[in-house]
């Protein structure tokens, strides 16, 4: 009998369950997701259903798309990041794509301080299934996976997406984007809208990557998405914050966390967007394509930080003339 599994035929020789199947590949059930006809197989039924013929199979897992930090006082600690009802020190999240290796990605994401990673879900090699996992170098229980929807243009694959996450790894706490075309990667924002319901609906707890409009970042917000992710600038372009007065208007009337995703080149570009009143910063990218990942994932740590400081401390207001540090009184 034959089957589809990751799009590939394969011949098996009898009816088996979808744990024998796992077995038989040298698959860890506890790693991955499998949706069978495009129905999500629930971990706790791989023993008792059967794979038969002509059966369509999805099996998916997530891959990378000490803490150097400067220590927290205890007041900034009370100054925390809270995302559905979830407490994070660190505002700084982190991609896990385009590292030369898992190993870098693992030391990057120690340097930066980060507690969120975000991750994509993606088909397991199962011709070659001892390649290593993500989940073997950035601990889950460590660090918050948030599952993304990268590569989906479609509200219906979006959501399909971030179901097998959940059934993969138990997250309702997820990234939503849906990308309008390949050349800017920008949001498409009537599908990401359609999306954000339904999945809001069946119990997500939603981040949304959106455009820097208001107006849209409302409607994300008045559905119940948890943090609204504005775009600094098209991802991967590393332009910094492009639109400040649009960050700053969805700043000021949001009701939950606004953090900028997208863009970033810099660690002087996370201040910016921190200085901005941006709960927090999202980036890949930046780190991962620096000359030493390493080091510019410390300087994103530092640079957020240093951003929130200065944003709680206000800054000067500016002046259209000098203003003399020195006073000009018992001058000689």
């Amino acid at each position: 009998m034959e089957v589809m599994l990751n799009g590939e035929a394969k011949q098996i020789g009898a009816p088996m369950s979808v744990l024998q199947l796992l077995e038989s590949i040298g698959l860890d059930p506890r790693k991955i997701a499998v949706e069978r006809n495009l129905e999500i197989v629930p971990r706790s039924t791989y023993g008792e259903t059967i794979v038969g013929d002509g059966d369509r199979l999805e099996i998916v897992h997530f891959i990378g798309g000490g803490n150097a930090m400067v220590p927290l006082s205890a007041r900034e600690k009370e100054d925390a990041l809270v995302v559905a009802g979830r407490r994070f020190d660190s505002r700084l999240l982190v991609g896990t794509g385009k590292y030369k290796d898992f190993e870098e990605t693992a030391r990057a994401i120690e340097a930066s301080g980060a507690e969120i990673v975000t991750v994509a879900v993606r088909r397991v090699n199962v011709t070659d299934t001892k390649q290593p996992m993500l989940v073997d170098f950035v601990d889950p229980k460590k660090f918050t996976y948030l599952p993304n929807t990268a590569g989906c243009y479609t509200a219906k694959d979006a959501v399909r997406t971030l179901r097998l996450a959940r059934e993969a790894g138990g997250w309702n706490l997820v990234k939503l984007e849906v990308l309008g075309d390949q050349k800017t990667l920008y949001p498409d924002m009537l599908e990401t809208l359609v999306a954000a319901k339904e999945l809001v609906a069946d119990g997500f707890e939603v981040m949304v990557y959106c455009s820097d409009d208001p107006l849209m970042a409302k409607k994300l917000e008045d559905i119940g998405c948890c943090a609204i992710m504005p775009l600094a600038a098209p991802i991967g372009s590393g332009l910094g914050v492009q639109n400040p007065i649009g960050i700053r208007l969805i700043v000021e009337q949001a009701n939950v966390p606004v953090l900028v995703d997208a863009g970033v080149g810099t660690a002087s570009d996370a201040t910016v967007a921190m200085e901005l009143g941006c709960d927090g910063v999202l980036m890949n990218t930046a780190i991962a394509e620096a000359r030493d990942p390493v080091k510019m994932a410390r300087a994103m740590g530092l640079a957020v930080q240093s951003g929130r400081l200065a944003y709680l401390a206000g800054r000067m207001p500016r002046k259209r003339y000098a203003d003399p540090s020195s006073p000009l009184a018992g001058l000689i």
